[in-house]
């Protein structure tokens, strides 16, 4: 299978050499890397410049943008940059972190679920994080959630859902319309990623409410929001993110912010919701 990897870069000189050198050495390697450089102040763009120099199918591209790293919309508008430089001779294109080490056969083993199974349009591995010394499980979500660092849609699922969304909660917007094009996804436990740089720590402040507002652009309604508030919230250990997830919300219902998706695919999201909820309750 061809894989074309997209690699948004902000200020990664300590960890993107990592990130290539293992793509480098898998025993399935991809067509094309491009790695966006977004407006990074230190030696990112040489690092990468260097492996381009020496292997033809990785390239940089250079993107100038706002030195806060929100996320959501700044990883995905770095990501469309790259994906501008790219044909459509894939079968799968992933989205990846700057800061992840994969295992040698990670790719190859993403190939053999896809060819498994048709229906199948996304896979992953599991984030791994560094503690005393021991590589943990990056336990922020459900194991079968696919993390956003370590994105990979067969290329008909990533069509059928529009691509990807420019805001926060964009990785569980894709697995929820992929649901809705009756695609299916799932995570493999044997595939541990080392995750160089735990979720989150450079998110700007600015970014409390961004929760809040994404889950009223999915058309959750106010009650699934307080729930998934409240689970997020409980996750992380602090009320504080309740409040902020709520007010996130509340204030995007106040300025009608626009919707990401259309009313058919908002009630199977939150029929789908639901339907979790009461399954996992009896």
């Amino acid at each position: 299978m061809d894989y074309y990897i997209i690699i948004p870069a902000h200020n990664e000189q300590d960890t993107i050499g990592l990130t290539l050198e293992s793509l480098v050495n898998q025993t399935m390697q991809p067509k094309r890397v491009v790695v966006v450089n977004d407006n990074s102040t230190d030696k990112t763009s040489s690092i990468v410049s260097e492996f381009a120099n020496k292997y033809q199918w990785i390239s940089l591209v250079e993107n100038s943008s706002s030195d806060a790293h929100l996320p959501g919309s700044k990883i995905i508008n770095a990501f469309y940059k790259g994906y501008e430089t790219l044909d459509d001779n894939y079968d799968v294109i992933c989205k990846y972190d700057a800061d992840l080490i994969f295992p040698s056969n990670y790719l190859e083993t993403l190939a053999s679920h896809y060819q498994s199974d048709d229906r199948l349009g996304m896979i992953a591995g599991h984030c791994y994080i560094e503690k005393n010394g021991q590589w943990e499980l990056e336990n922020l979500t459900g194991k079968d959630h696919i993390r956003g660092a370590l994105k990979a849609y067969r290329k008909q699922c990533f069509l059928d859902i529009g691509k990807l969304k420019s805001a926060m909660g964009w990785d569980t917007i894709d697995e929820l319309l992929a649901l809705y094009y009756n695609w299916t996804f799932k995570t493999d436990d044997t595939l541990k990623v080392k995750h160089l740089k735990p979720t989150g720590v450079t998110y700007n402040k600015a970014s409390k409410y961004l929760q809040g507002e994404a889950w009223y652009k999915l058309r959750f309604g106010f009650i699934l929001t307080v729930l998934a508030s409240a689970k997020l919230a409980f996750r992380k250990r602090s009320f504080k993110y309740f409040k902020d997830y709520i007010k996130g919300y509340l204030k995007a219902q106040h300025e009608k912010v626009d919707y990401l998706i259309t009313p058919e695919q908002g009630k199977f999201i939150r029929d789908f919701r639901w339907k979790q909820m009461l399954k996992k309750l009896f």
